[in-house]
């Protein structure tokens, strides 16, 4: 017996299943569900990674654990999408297929990987392995191929703007992913050192024995923070600042890359009270995030020229990222820093922002054209 649900799986399947060359014309109807299932799946995906990066510091991992159930769902979701878009051609230009097909394609190589890799290595609580390098990689050219996509074809509506400003959240947010191994990993030794660890005392053993240690101090640090102090800012400025700068570009209004920044403090301030409720280990809130977006959105205020902007704005992220996290050190908490790499991230932040720019100017004119051609947006 058909139900209303059958009904419209049926009535969508003879509409739209059908075989399609990428880029052909996309009712804005189709356009607008297609992109919001890829929000939906997204969402999920963040909602189980935020998760499963405070399971992985109470317990012992799990491949049925629900947050890796709630990120599987998010990541069929997106899976099937691509599938979609690739069988059909609705909803996606030739560019923004590829990325789509590459990015899942390697996500989906990396699970293998990264199961195997626990398996051979045990726990690999760290989140800058190589096999989870290969899962952000993956979700990365993924959402790029969903961002060109929603911005090529989106109708024109109240949620065009909102919904590509949540895409460029769900990048930033993939690219400071693995920063959080530290926010969690200054709170865990925090928890040991008052009496009261975090981790349950299965986890502390078997982090221990994968060191050769007793369950010390020594041995719960090296659990926590095995990653150089160096790392967690001028990877976390860097990558957010180059994230924010695209966002601030492509959004096209003013302070747009201090919403998308603001967005993502929001979202970490409001799971952290969800995580305690459910007695799930804590982070330090990367709360100068803020700052580094108001940075970039004041190097866009066309006053001066587009290199010494990128220039003037690199220094403003290197000094307000690096005084900001101080302050929390000092005030609140957040993960140790190596100072004397703020040069480094100075110099590779405006070199890459520069480098960026006169990318944008070269290809700016032929993105103007390719968006002149398609169905045009109602």
């Amino acid at each position: 017996m058909k139900t209303g649900v059958t009904d419209r799986v049926a009535q969508f399947r003879d509409q739209y299943w059908d075989r399609g060359e990428p880029g052909r014309d996309t009712p804005p109807a189709l356009v607008s569900g297609l992109y919001r299932l890829w929000l939906l799946g997204l969402l999920l995906k963040l909602l189980g990674s935020s998760w499963d990066v405070a399971w992985h510091f109470k317990w012992l991992r799990d491949e049925l654990a629900p947050p890796h159930l709630i990120n599987t769902i998010g990541t069929v979701i997106v899976v099937g999408l691509t599938l979609f878009h690739t069988y059909t051609g609705y909803g996606a230009d030739r560019p923004a297929l590829r990325l789509m097909q590459w990015g899942t394609g390697v996500f989906l190589v990396a699970l293998p990987i990264d199961l195997i890799n626990h398996r051979i290595n045990g726990l690999d609580i760290t989140s800058w392995s190589g096999s989870h390098a290969l899962l952000y990689l993956g979700t990365a050219i993924m959402l790029a191929g969903a961002l060109r996509g929603w911005i090529r074809l989106y109708p024109e509506s109240r949620w065009r703007v909102p919904g590509l400003a949540a895409l460029w959240f769900f990048f930033l947010e993939n690219m400071w992913f693995p920063n959080q191994h530290q926010e969690y990993g200054v709170l865990e030794i925090a928890s040991w050192d008052r009496g009261d660890p975090y981790a349950e005392p299965i986890l502390l053993q078997f982090a221990a024995d994968q060191i050769g240690r007793p369950v010390d101090r020594e041995s719960i640090v090296q659990f926590s923070l095995p990653i150089p102090d160096w790392v967690y800012p001028v990877w976390g400025l860097i990558a957010a600042a180059l994230v924010l700068v695209a966002a601030r570009r492509t959004i096209g209004r003013r302070w747009a890359a201090t919403a998308v920044a603001g967005g993502y403090v929001a979202y970490r301030c409001l799971i952290w009270p969800l995580l305690a409720g459910a007695d799930f280990p804590l982070s330090a809130v990367p709360l100068f995030l803020v700052l580094i977006g108001l940075a970039v959105d004041a190097a866009h205020l066309g006053r001066v020229p587009t290199p010494v902007a990128a220039v003037l704005g690199s220094a403003a992220v290197t000094g307000l990222g690096y005084g900001g996290i101080w302050a929390q050190q000092a005030f609140d908490a957040a993960p140790p820093i190596f100072y004397p790499s703020a040069a480094a991230t100075f110099v590779v932040l405006s070199v890459l922002w520069t480098a960026g720019d006169l990318v944008a100017r070269r290809w700016e004119p032929a993105a103007r054209r390719s968006l002149r051609v398609g169905p045009t947006p109602t």
